[in-house]
């Protein structure tokens, strides 16, 4: 059949395809977000505004917030500092009420890095960056329903990530990352999946914490919660570990001098300190304490424990010190291995062994 003709029309042949640039250009046109492309930058409308490049700012601020209702992606890009003070992203908030301050606000994906090397193990920080990655303005008032997710933040003089701690404001911090801050790393009502590293302040501090690792270099303890923390790993030099005035499940806490763990209710966790105490808890089930020297601590301390283990090296300090044991274990290098008012089923290594003034089932 025909196919018609087969002669090619007059002239030099043209593209057809619509080019890369048109398309781009159209994609643009059509985005219904707001992109930002230099800093300094003020937000000061609700709306979805997106990073297009990497920004540097020489001093102050790179990105303020001034709006509620605002969703900010960095893009993947990272947003840097070359000066000595500012904030990468600073929540204005609202100064004339200064009582609730930016609500309803997101950011995620990207970088905020400075100048602040990490210098000795005393906390003590130098260089030139952000004095803050993310915070948020006292006199505004305190932020409400903010969330930041998937950002990470380096090299700072003070705070990593700062949302505030008030009772009901909302704020999560879920998969960040936060590495050598001369202060606190994060702080949020819900922290989770994130990391403070090199901080010169406590790491975490947060109403509820899981899957989280903090280590503190300071004063601070390695990671705070006021209610509970799950999966949680905590290093301090002279602080906790890990402190929960909550309850605690499968946690780590370590320290060099301070508590390794301090916590209300303490559910299969692990403490240790090289010369303080490794566990000092309301409740103990299912944990292990230890003290390598024992010279300022014993390895658990507890009204209550069950199941437990502690163990002190040969400082003196006791290896398990409670009210009330039952099944646990107490071992001692220097001094008594278990001391309790009453202790059912335990067993106690040590000078002496134990010490129960109403031992049970006892060997």
């Amino acid at each position: 059949f025909a196919q018609g003709s087969l002669t090619p029309p007059p002239g030099a042949p043209s593209p057809t395809m619509t080019s890369l640039s048109q398309v781009m250009t159209t994609l643009n046109q059509n985005e219904p977000r707001t992109p930002i492309s230099s800093a300094p930058c003020n937000i000061t409308k609700p709306g979805s505004y997106y990073l297009t490049t990497n920004l540097t700012v020489a001093d102050g601020d790179a990105i303020d917030i001034s709006a509620n209702g605002v969703t900010l992606d960095l893009n993947g890009f990272t947003i840097s500092s070359t000066g000595t003070y500012g904030t990468a992203i600073w929540l204005v908030g609202n100064e004339a009420s200064g009582v609730i301050g930016n609500t309803d606000i997101t950011i995620s994906n990207g970088h905020l890095t400075g100048g602040v090397t990490y210098t000795n193990g005393t906390g003590m920080y130098g260089g030139s960056g952000f004095v803050n990655g993310i915070s948020y303005n006292p006199t505004g008032g305190t932020p409400y329903n903010v969330r930041v997710t998937g950002v990470s933040v380096s090299g700072c003089q003070n705070y990593g990530i700062y949302l505030g701690m008030v009772l009901g404001n909302s704020t999560v911090v879920e998969s960040c990352t936060v590495n050598t801050v001369g202060g606190e790393g994060i702080v949020a009502s819900s922290v989770s999946h994130s990391t403070a590293n090199q901080c010169g302040n406590t790491a975490i501090v947060a109403d509820t914490a899981s899957d989280c690792y903090g280590n503190c270099t300071g004063a601070g303890h390695g990671l705070l919660a006021n209610y509970a923390a799950n999966n949680c790993y905590g290093n301090s030099v002279s602080g906790h570990g890990i402190y929960v005035q909550g309850s605690a499940n499968s946690c780590y806490g370590n320290s060099a001098s301070g508590i390794g763990l301090g916590v209300g209710y303490a559910n299969n966790c692990y403490g240790q300190s090289y010369d303080g105490t490794g566990i000092i808890a309301s409740i103990a089930n299912s944990c292990y304490g230890f003290t390598d020297t024992g010279n300022n601590g014993d390895g658990l301390d507890a009204t209550t424990a069950n199941n437990c283990i502690g163990f002190c090296g040969p400082g003196g300090g006791t290896g398990l010190a409670v009210t009330i044991a039952i099944g646990c274990d107490g071992y001692s290098n220097g001094s008594t291995g278990l001391v309790a008012f009453i202790a059912n089923s335990c067993f106690g290594t040590g000078k002496p062994a134990y010490i129960v003034t109403h031992p049970y089932n006892m060997p």
